[in-house]
């Protein structure tokens, strides 16, 4: 078993199709469908259910990819950490961030890094916290920038951290609200919410506080696209409840101060088993000591 094989398996499984696979990997097709071909001879296994019209992972497929992705991830480490001991930070850096994230100003930063260490090839990625713990501890991301409610543990993963802010209510200018120098959560209770999905910790924040009040709300409209909640907002459709530190990046909305308003820590997070050079170094340039 050759790891090229590996990476040819994972193509095929990213793209569901050979074709798409062996361009991605820059090879004819026939030579990625030969080596995944005798990958499968050597497994004694059927990786793919092949038709004329699609490629799905097989049963054996499906519990055969997530080792295989460790053992490339494993192989890329050690050349990343033999190029560290030499000096030479290099290899891939998988980052997920929330859209809310407020405490690192992420950009700024990754340009910063990407100018000292050019020979790291970066990847970012947005989504929602849950989501990014689970990926940081099976090794899918290398670092998360995190936003969570006040109480909640994070386990499985290093953690630092970051920031803890209150949130606000963020309407448009034109909102009947947009006047008020403080709220309260029951006079907010009686408001229409943009807000994000139901489950995710960044709605959680706002449903705990209103729980704690013995208070509801109707949430009418849920996105994590922060354009479209920002225009939602803008057009006096509802309000929102966002960490005042985000809130001040959106000049054009009006935030307002709200009595026992929901609280957010933000976190970074990596491996638990300790960060690859790479990582240790984007750490490092914000002053974090892993």
């Amino acid at each position: 078993m050759e790891l090229q094989q590996m990476r040819y398996v994972l193509a095929v499984a990213e793209h569901g199709s050979f074709t798409r696979a062996a361009e991605s990997c820059f090879v004819v097709q026939s030579a990625l469908s030969h080596q995944v071909a005798r990958l499968e001879q050597e497994l004694g296994v059927r990786l793919f259910h092949r038709t004329s019209r699609q490629v799905r992972l097989s049963p054996a497929g499906a519990a055969f990819l997530p080792v295989a992705r460790q053992c490339l991830d494993a192989a890329d480490r050690a050349a990343a950490e033999a190029a560290a001991a030499e000096g030479e930070i290099r290899g891939p850096l998988a980052i997920g961030v929330i859209p809310t994230v407020a405490a690192v100003d992420v950009p700024e930063a990754l340009r910063a890094f990407r100018t000292a260490h050019p020979q790291v090839q970066v990847r970012l990625t947005s989504g929602n916290s849950d989501m990014f713990v689970r990926q940081v501890a099976e090794g899918a991301l290398d670092l998360a920038f995190l936003g969570l409610p006040d109480d909640f543990a994070v386990s499985g993963v290093a953690t630092r951290l970051l920031a803890r802010d209150q949130h606000r209510a963020v309407v448009g200018p034109g909102h009947p609200l947009a006047g008020r120098r403080r709220l309260t959560l029951e006079r907010l209770a009686d408001e229409t919410f943009v807000d994000f999905p139901a489950g995710t910790t960044g709605r959680r924040q706002a449903d705990l506080a209103f729980a704690a009040a013995g208070l509801t709300r109707e949430v009418a409209y849920e996105t994590t696209d922060m354009l479209l909640m920002a225009r939602l907002l803008r057009a006096g459709l509802g309000v929102a409840l966002l960490a005042s530190t985000f809130a001040a990046h959106l000049p054009d909305l009006v935030a307002i101060p709200v009595t026992r308003a929901p609280v957010r820590t933000e976190h970074v997070i990596w491996s638990g088993f300790g960060p690859a050079p790479a990582a240790a170094a984007f750490l490092s340039s914000l002053g974090i000591t892993p």
